[in-house]
């Protein structure tokens, strides 16, 4: 069996190369569009900024796409199932493992940020601070308490979760929908069909907007380094190079653990999601890669079933990377203003972070948000919100390792989900992984095909 197997999987890339010269492919150009950004932006600041509206308008596209997406995919994957049963058990495995994720990270950025103590030294007097400069995201923390949180995941309609594109709210009237479609049962067959027709539709469109990415990832680095300078980064390098270094470790080794434990390497799935790794880094979004993330992890042998329920609500609720941030930030924030933190307070950071990371997608800002709901509820605030202007300036770099984390997070939650309700197919699995270069390149280039049965 296994020598006709190999040829057969082969086949369809072993054309493709004189098909697509370097150039071509997606993530050389997004590489080449980042480099040319960070140039610009350092020869020529002012016209660098400018450029601005090109990653704007490059997320917002994906944005666009994103509620109506997600919908399509978690409906069909509760139909798909057909048994709530096991709707449920795939939901709690997934929830059980995103949980104890999401926890870790937040323990390791709070360990990190106590050994290394980035923020020691720094001398900041919170009387001094301009507290005008966080005020924006100060007053959308002010609505974050645990009962706003949790009353703002239900929408005010079912169709104004799909025009606001909060995905917490998306998730929940999908969830609906797809729980009574498959009580319907053959009534709802139409429903389904026309459900699929959609995600198929919606699908092809992100696959024409994806060849944007190298426009997209020029404009946003473009005006990063333009606005901020690159040698802004010197000021708090410290802070930076913490976080950095520590969602390298959180990545390659307690994901690695992971990854090895649910059968494959985390080096080799790196390689397999390289193009969507460049395509984050230069948009600072997780989100631009979604349609990709899903159709890789079925080809890794995930079940669509899974696949459907995981991605999509891993973006809510697996965020490696911001847990990482949310502590490992506060952390450096009570340390730069002298303030001793107790162990209840400890406590509180996590409880909060854990909660109010929910829903943070890997869209730009959303962490900083997050941040400032996050000290705003420490009890006795000891970290005044005004204090987040010290590291204002460099939010931005940080926001590419949050999304690239998250993106990592997610892809290795999908398999470890597969895998735990047996549904993982350890011989594709094994099979891909052996040579991702020629099926990153294949898939880059490539209309996204739907989560389909």
């Amino acid at each position: 069996m296994q020598p006709t197997a190999a040829p057969t999987a082969a086949a369809p890339t072993a054309p493709a190369a004189p098909h697509h010269p370097w150039y071509r492919v997606l993530y050389i150009q997004v590489l080449i569009a980042i480099a040319l950004g960070v140039l610009l932006g350092y020869l020529a600041p002012d016209t660098a900024k400018s450029m601005k509206p090109l990653g704007d308008a490059f997320i917002a596209l994906i944005k666009m796409m994103i509620a109506p997406i997600i919908f399509c995919t978690i409906v069909h994957g509760i139909a798909s199932i057909g048994d709530l049963k096991k709707v449920g058990r795939v939901g709690l495995k997934a929830l059980v493992y995103f949980e104890a994720v999401s926890t870790l990270a937040l323990l390791v950025g709070v360990i990190v940020g106590e050994l290394i103590r980035p923020g020691a030294g720094f001398g900041a007097d919170p009387a001094k601070l301009d507290a005008s400069a966080v005020a924006g995201y100060a007053q959308k923390a002010a609505g974050e308490s645990t009962i706003g949180h949790l009353m703002a995941i239900i929408p005010k309609s079912f169709f104004d979760a799909l025009a606001t594109g909060d995905l917490l709210q998306v998730l929940l009237i999908a969830i609906l929908t797809g729980v009574v479609v498959t009580g319907l049962g053959e009534r709802a067959k139409g429903v389904t069909h026309a459900i699929d027709v959609a995600a198929e539709i919606f699908f092809r469109i992100i696959g024409m907007i994806v060849k944007l990415a190298p426009l997209g990832a020029f404009g946003a680095m473009a005006f990063t380094i333009g606005q901020f300078g690159i040698g802004k980064l010197g000021n708090l390098a410290g802070l930076v190079a913490t976080f950095y270094l520590t969602s390298l470790f959180f990545v390659l080794v307690v994901l690695g653990l992971i990854a090895r434990f649910a059968g494959f390497s985390i080096l080799k799935f790196l390689a397999y999601i390289k193009d969507e790794l460049l395509i984050v880094l230069g948009t600072s979004s997780s989100e631009s890669v979604l349609p990709h993330m899903m159709q890789k992890m079925k080809r890794l042998g995930a079940s669509d079933s899974v696949v459907g329920l995981v991605i999509p609500t891993g973006y809510s609720f697996n965020l490696d990377g911001t847990n990482i941030y949310m502590t490992l930030a506060t952390l450096f924030l009570a340390q730069a203003v002298g303030a001793d933190l107790s162990f209840g307070q400890y406590a509180t950071i996590i409880l909060v972070a854990m909660l109010t990371s929910k829903g943070a997608s890997g869209v730009t800002g959303a962490g900083f948000v997050t941040l400032a709901a996050t000290l705003a509820a420490i009890p006795g605030n000891p970290v005044p919100v005004a204090a987040m202007a010290l590291i204002l300036g460099v939010d931005k770099f940080m926001s590419e390792c949050r999304a690239l984390t998250n993106l990592v997070g997610n892809g290795v939650a999908t398999i470890v989900v597969s895998r735990w309700e047996g549904e993982l197919d350890p011989v594709k699995l094994r099979e891909v992984m052996a040579h991702p270069v020629a099926i990153g390149t294949e898939i880059s280039d490539e209309t996204p095909e739907p989560i389909t049965p």
